[in-house]
């Protein structure tokens, strides 16, 4: 009865049906499947790092720093960058602007999320945080449709005065844009400059002497997917001398008319003095500096942060120990000592380019700290040379692409700034995966990689804008094989990120896109266009910007952004070849059902739902049926972050929203969809990843253990069924083996237990490139990114998991407390229940082929989903006593040989035992051949076992014989008690005891010769070791020397065994006995004495 209930339960919770029949989940809640036991695996790199947008210092710690990180959160070290932490995970928001400690009480930190930059790739934040324990909690305190904050700056003497400089949304009018003040330490706020369109602030800043005088930058700037407009008439240097409440225009000496990003610093030596960097029109700018505070300005160097645009950079800073030294930060830092008047650029060849922050020590005039795009720097000597933290994973990773390595796969990720990367999925060592394991294989903004099916020498990567190389692995040169047009042909449009795309029918055949789509049957060598124009082809200077068009004379920037009127994604049915899909990012999609030939065209904003400005971020034809196709929009550029995610059923002739269970502002980046079952798709989104068993019909999230960060790309590795995640600021991550999901179903998730079939089990010797330890001993600044478990990994479900009487107790009460109940005593037998209940426990029972159990495995027993991983070994057979080893690792024993073997879920409870699924088979396989010939796995197995057998032994007489003598000291204790004159009793103890001390020196050798260290003579013990060393580091088997050792060691120990065992049965038994016929007080290891 119970288990129908339980059963039918399951089904009215999990009532949808997806396709083939399969009944599934239809809406998930507290009480629904917990998928967080399917934990992520990030896998850095770090290498590269990712963009700084701010430092923040501890005020009265130099060690303790803020990093806020302008696409992957924030970031804390109390050791100067030894370690870190991230603080921000949980939030909901990854883009960052600003961080800021409180003068008053550092422990107090506001963070504005939302990139303070204009760039095309940016992310959006929903207001400004505050935490007051360090970073450890978090409020959002208001401004959630700010979109963009620049900065925020606290009153130094009073923590509830602060401002915020709000740019405001990028892409639409409107929103938590300008400068706003709150007194109640962020409760509420006024807004008291800036527009409610298009202005902003940008940048703002107090005069140390009089927290009343602030200067202000306001910002009227807006992009669209077509071009970018960096500034207007409404952006100014603007002063307020009573705290921000009233503000003044500074115009005199400064240019009127349109004005683009302006960074304003001030002089510490001398705060009468305020500088000013502004942009001009076109990418133009220069550096302004006023000695009265704003009254009057005088113009400087034509300086401007370039480069990308000085949308981008354009911070100015002001050193606060020389005075008139200014910082100017751009695609190289350019640095004045004059105030202005000249600029000369820092040279640092081994620095990354593109600079967004720049720290001073307080009283190391030496000192510089500076983040970039690449990461984060320090110099001791202004600038001359530079210390990289190689240890900050917050790559901004646009596309990626897997090949079919063998053994273990390798990741191309294209990067923003950060070239095209190249690392493995996982390593054979006992470190993970280190920086030093990752490549760069080609330069710039990375974008879509490819790869060629069973060909992993040969790939494929491009720099912005579409010029695409193909790279030899083999001797890392690479061959430029960008299409050409031909003379007369238009002027070709590439996408930012340009889509390639390896046809599923021929590994040789390319296709690429411009505004046309391009094909190539010899991996690039030659180039056919098999399309016309499939976009609007518009002339993006006449679109309106900022609700008008522009004169050329105006702030334009679009020198590094992409160009507009693009194709964007393109697919290729895998089951009918010739059936293209191509989107752009113009609100199109073309279809074709003759490899080219000719094209229909499909406007987005005639899909259900969707705007006509969608920009098509993936098209994907369906794995399995012909006719299906899906594609994700993007409409985030006109200022909707809604999810678009839609199917058609009848190659684009009709559409269905499937997007629907997906959460607001979660934008969809990528789709893919399972090769096995085709209603489990997975969606990368602006917030994580979620999957759907139904097609869409209802969706659930896969990112439990991650952080709230961009999903820029997904892709499946199918012979691994793993699913890797490429994040815009947090690197990479994989969740390996996710093929529990397709066998999930109402009967699946209802029953007690579920055991998933594992993948197969690489049996090797972990390699130690830089020594036994995890970090070998590189200190602990080296970053190491996981490795999966070693061995083989198990997954399991549980409908309701197994928790103690207390904890089941406590769950009640709470229940009971959250409801306005009563809660009282449950009485004295319930609670002694409690105290001597043993918790249950799950148990993975391990047996080989001939049905031997060879180990038991803990197993977690929490509701939900868990994976637990056997490590290919059998038990230690040593003494439980055994501690753990100098790195800190208990004793294991040798591994299991390649074979089959099957795992049982056990739930032991109340000291009984059952099943709770039907075992599975996991096959355990070989990953190295060694380069000489070693013995057969049969004599390695029996060598093992044979070496463990006696090295148990051997560790138990050894504790044995410590046990021994103790219990002799103990009992001469007890005799010492007694009223008797010494004799006999006291003869035989004192002989026992030096007994038991030459038998530790024929195990264990000459105590007082190793106290010193002089010669020994081998004993058992030495015997052992050299046995074990031999073979324990290896899969070679034996050599004869090592089975002589072996032999050497049972014959010596044969004798001491047989006289410990002896002595443990016979002798201290009588002993004990005769001290107890003497009136001994009572000692460990004898009976209770009778009345």
């Amino acid at each position: 009865m119970q288990r129908w209930m339980s059963c039918m339960a399951a089904v009215l919770l999990f009532a949808g049906l997806g396709f083939g029949g399969r009944a599934v989940i239809a809406d998930e809640s507290a009480e629904g499947p917990d998928f967080s036991g399917l934990e992520w695996r990030n896998i850095g790199p770090a290498f590269m790092s990712g963009r700084i947008a701010d430092v923040a210092w501890h005020p009265d710690d130099n060690s303790v720093w803020y990093v806020a990180v302008g696409s992957g959160g924030v970031w804390k070290t109390v050791n100067a960058g030894v370690t870190w932490t991230p603080i921000f995970d949980q939030q909901t928001s990854y883009s960052i602007g600003s961080v800021t400690l409180d003068p008053s009480n550092p422990e107090i930190v506001w963070v504005g999320t939302g990139e303070n930059v204009g760039g095309r790739h940016v992310a959006y934040g929903d207001g400004v945080y505050r935490s007051d324990d360090g970073g450890h909690s978090w409020t959002n305190m208001g401004l959630k449709n700010s979109e963009h904050i620049s900065k925020v700056i606290v009153h130094p003497e009073d923590s509830n005065t602060v401002w915020v400089a709000s740019q405001g949304p990028l892409w639409s009018k409107g929103g938590d844009r300008g400068l706003f003040l709150s007194t109640d330490g962020g409760e509420t706020w006024e807004k008291t400059l800036g527009d409610d369109e298009w202005t902003g602030v940008t940048d703002v800043i107090m005069d140390p002497r009089d927290p009343d005088v602030l200067y202000a930058a306001t910002w009227q700037h807006h992009r669209t997917v077509a071009a970018y407009m960096g500034g207007g008439p409404e952006s100014g240097v603007h002063r307020s001398l009573d705290g921000g409440r009233s503000w003044q225009k500074l115009e005199n000496g400064l240019p009127d008319g349109n004005i683009g990003k302006i960074g304003l610093a001030i002089s510490a030596t001398d705060p009468d003095v305020v500088y000013a960097a502004l942009e001009l029109n076109r990418r133009e700018g220069a550096v302004f500096r006023s000695a009265n505070r704003g009254a009057s300005w005088e113009r400087g160097a034509d300086a401007v942060g370039g480069g990308t645009g000085p949308h981008y950079y354009q911070e100015l800073y002001a050193s606060p120990h020389h005075h008139d030294w200014l910082y100017l930060v751009g695609p190289n830092v350019q640095v004045s000592k004059d105030g202005g008047k000249t600029f000369t650029p820092q040279i640092t060849p081994f620095q990354h380019g593109d600079m967004h922050s720049i720290n001073f020590h307080p009283t190391d005039p030496d000192y510089l700290m500076m983040g970039t795009d690449g990461g984060l720097y320090e110099s001791f000597d202004l600038g001359e040379k530079w210390r990289y933290m190689a240890n900050l994973p917050i790559t901004q990773f646009y596309k990626l692409a897997l090949d079919d390595a063998e053994p273990f796969y390798n990741i191309y990720g294209g990067t923003q700034d950060n070239s095209t990367q190249r690392g493995p999925s996982r390593t054979d060592n006992v470190h993970g995966i280190l920086n030093s394991d990752w490549r760069v294989v080609l330069g710039g903004d990375g974008h879509q990689p490819a790869t060629e099916p069973g060909n992993p020498d040969i790939a494929y990567a491009q720099w912005q804008q579409g010029n695409l190389t193909r790279l030899d692995l083999t001797t890392g040169e690479s061959v430029y094989i960008k299409p050409q047009p031909a003379p007369g042909d238009p002027a070709e449009r590439y996408n930012w990120d340009s889509p390639i795309l390896v046809s599923p029918h021929n590994p040789t055949r390319l296709y690429f896109a411009s505004q046309r789509v391009w094909r190539s049957e010899d991996r690039g060598n030659d180039w056919t266009a098999i399309s016309g124009d499939l976009t609007r082809n518009q002339d993006r200077m006449r679109l309106p910007l900022m609700d008008r068009q522009w004169s050329w004379d105006a702030p334009w920037d679009m020198y590094a952004m992409s160009d507009y009127n693009t194709i964007t994604s393109l697919a290729e049915s895998p089951l009918v070849e010739g059936l293209l899909y191509a989107g752009t990012d113009d609100g199109m999609i073309q279809v074709s059902e003759n490899g080219g030939d000719s094209w229909r065209a499909l406007e987005v904003g005639k899909l259900p739902g969707v705007p006509a400005t969608a920009f098509v971020n993936d098209i994907r034809a369906d794995l399995h049926d012909a006719d299906t196709v899906y594609v994700a929009l993007d409409n985030h550029k006109y200022g909707d972050f809604k999810p678009y995610l839609l199917v058609s059923r009848n190659r684009g002739r009709s559409w269905k929203n499937i997007g629907d269970g997906l959460p607001d502002r979660h934008l969809v980046w990528r789709m893919v969809q399972d090769h096995e079952r085709a209603d489990l798709l997975f969606a990368g989104t602006e917030f994580g990843v979620f999957f759907t068993l139904d097609a869409g019909d209802s969706w659930h999230k896969l990112w439990s253990n991650a952080p709230t960060i961009g999903v820029r790309d997904l892709q499946i590795q199918r012979r691994e069924n793993d699913l890797v995640a490429g994040t815009f600021g947090r690197g990479i991550y994989v969740l390996d083996d996710y093929s529990a999901l397709r066998d999930l179903d109402a009967e699946t998730l209802a029953a007690e237990a579920s055991l998933f079939e594992p993948r197969d089990a690489w049996w090797y010797v972990e390699r130690s490139v830089m020594g036994a330890r995890r970090l070998g001993s590189q200190g602990d600044g080296l970053y190491a990114a996981d490795n999966p478990p070693f061995g083989a990994v198990f997954t399991y479900h549980l409908a309701e998991g197994f928790s103690t009487l207390e904890a089941q107790r406590q769950q009640d009460e709470k229940a009971r407390l959250d409801k306005g109940q009563n809660v009282g005593f449950v009485g004295w037998d319930a609670v002694e229940a409690e105290r001597r209940e043993a918790a249950p426990a799950l148990k993975l029972v391990i047996r080989d082929a001939n049905d031997q159990v060879i180990r038991r495995v803990d197993a977690p027993a929490e509701k939900g989903f868990q994976r637990v991983a056997w490590d290919l070994r059998h038990p230690y057979s040593g003494a439980v006593e055994t501690p753990p080893n100098w790195q800190g690792q208990p004793p294991r024993g040798f591994l299991a040989m390649p074979g089959d073997y099957t795992a049982e879920l056990v739930l032991l409870r109340d000291g009984r035992t059952r099943s709770l699924a039907d075992p599975v088979t996991v096959t355990v396989r070989r990953l190295h051949e060694g380069a000489l010939q070693g013995a057969a796995l049969e004599e390695v197995d029996a060598f093992w076992k044979a070496l463990s057998a006696l090295s148990g032994r051997f560790s138990a007489a050894r504790y044995a014989l410590e046990d021994a003598v103790e219990d002799v000291e103990v009992m001469q204790s007890m005799l010492a008690a007694t009223a008797r004159v010494p004799g006999e009793l006291d003869e035989r103890l004192h002989t026992l005891r030096q007994e038991l001390y030459d038998l530790d020196q024929a195990l264990s050798g000459h105590r007082s010769k190793q106290e010193v260290g002089d010669y020994e003579i081998h004993r058992v013990g030495n015997w052992l070791m050299h046995a074990t060393a031999g073979v324990a580091g290896s899969t070679y088997g034996p050599t004869p020397a090592h089975e002589r050792s072996l032999q050497y060691a049972a014959e010596a120990f044969a004798p001491i065994r047989d006289r410990l065992n002896s002595i443990l049965t016979e002798d201290l038994p009588e002993l004990r006995e005769a001290l107890l016929e003497r009136g001994a007080p009572w000692g460990r290891g004898q009976t209770i004495p009778e009345d």
